[in-house]
């Protein structure tokens, strides 16, 4: 049976009967993790693989793994590992970009262990002066050629690992002065200024198969309607301009930032050309709503994900674990 366009999360640690049923009728095309969701490695294994029978093909799970302040899999049970701004403290840029992509590959080993192959990273957005710190830290560089190199490190990390990336948050969250979990940030940088900071690091990566839309409204594309929803944004910036021809999913529907009912919100960016629907909250009247909004897995968005899926690294790159633990954590201490 064919998938629907939504990516689900679930209430748990493992899934209720209800969810189950629910899963199995409405077919998602894949699942999301968080800290709700994981205790021990033993316990998610058995959560992903629980998630994989209910729609009855191997679906992408996805979580966001970046290090710093939004890590999912947590300490004690998973390494603690830095976030993307730490390694602006390794002197040496080409050091530093290996050290990115290593930390990137040990998070694949750690995701793949347990059964997930997608992971929310990495963050491409680009830190204007005065913007909101829900990026912060999580943004590699406030130089936008920096952020592309160290970006595609770690990119390149996570399929060396068997797991596949996400940029976000296309076209770019730096500039945002609000956080999108809670408001609607609107952006009135021109466009010159979009493209020669905001875009760039999405256009140098435009060859990567996933990405996140920005829940943002930017004046001079489209006053009206956030990225997300805006078809001017989606089709002439995203696809056209920066030329991203991978799967694109919704930042988490759920975000106040986007308002009207689950239905509205679904419908509308479909109809922008958005490929997938992501909820979070494991709502089960809200994900219902979605379900029954979204359009099956057919055609160009089809297309995609297979591509995207077919990206897979299915035996990893090897790697010492322990040896690369301290590697990280000796220069990330020195500097050097």
């Amino acid at each position: 049976m064919t998938s629907r366009a939504f990516i689900a999360g679930c209430l748990g640690t493992s899934l209720s009967a209800d969810e189950r049923a629910f899963f199995r009728d409405a077919r998602p095309w894949g699942f999301i993790l968080f800290r709700r969701n994981t205790q021990t490695p033993e316990q998610v294994a058995a959560l992903t693989a629980e998630m994989r029978e209910a729609v009855g093909w191997h679906a992408p799970i996805l979580i966001d793994q970046e290090g710093g302040r939004v890590q999912r899999m947590a300490p004690p049970n998973w390494p603690k590992y830095p976030s993307a701004r730490a390694f602006l403290g390794i002197n040496d840029p080409l050091r530093r970009r290996e050290l990115v992509r290593l930390s990137a590959r040990l998070m694949a080993h750690d995701l793949r262990q347990v059964g997930i192959d997608v992971d929310c990273l990495p963050v491409l957005d680009v830190p204007a002066a005065g913007s909101h710190d829900v990026i912060g830290d999580r943004a590699y560089a406030h130089d936008p050629d920096e952020v592309t190199r160290l970006g595609r490190a770690a990119a390149e990390g996570l399929i060396a690992g068997g797991v596949l990336p996400v940029v976000k948050h296309m076209p770019g969250h730096g500039r945002a002065r609000a956080d999108s979990h809670h408001d609607l940030p609107v952006v009135d940088a021109t466009l010159e200024e979009l493209r020669a900071q905001d875009f760039r690091p999405f256009r140098h990566l435009a060859d990567m198969p996933l990405a996140m839309t920005a829940h943002v409204v930017f004046t001079a594309l489209d006053p009206k309607h956030p990225a997300t929803v805006s078809r001017r944004i989606v089709r002439d910036i995203m696809r056209g301009e920066i030329g991203f021809d991978g799967l694109i999913m919704t930042d988490d529907i759920s975000m106040k930032a986007l308002s009207g009912s689950f239905e509205a919100k679904a419908r509308a960016a479909i109809r922008a050309g958005v490929d997938v629907v992501l909820h979070c909250h494991g709502i089960m009247d809200e994900m219902v709503a979605i379900a029954g909004a979204v359009p099956e897995m057919t055609g160009a968005r089809a297309r995609r994900a297979a591509t995207a899926l077919g990206r897979i690294r299915h035996e990893p790159e090897p790697v010492d674990l322990d040896a690369a633990r301290a590697e990280i954590a000796a220069v990330l201490a020195s500097g050097t």
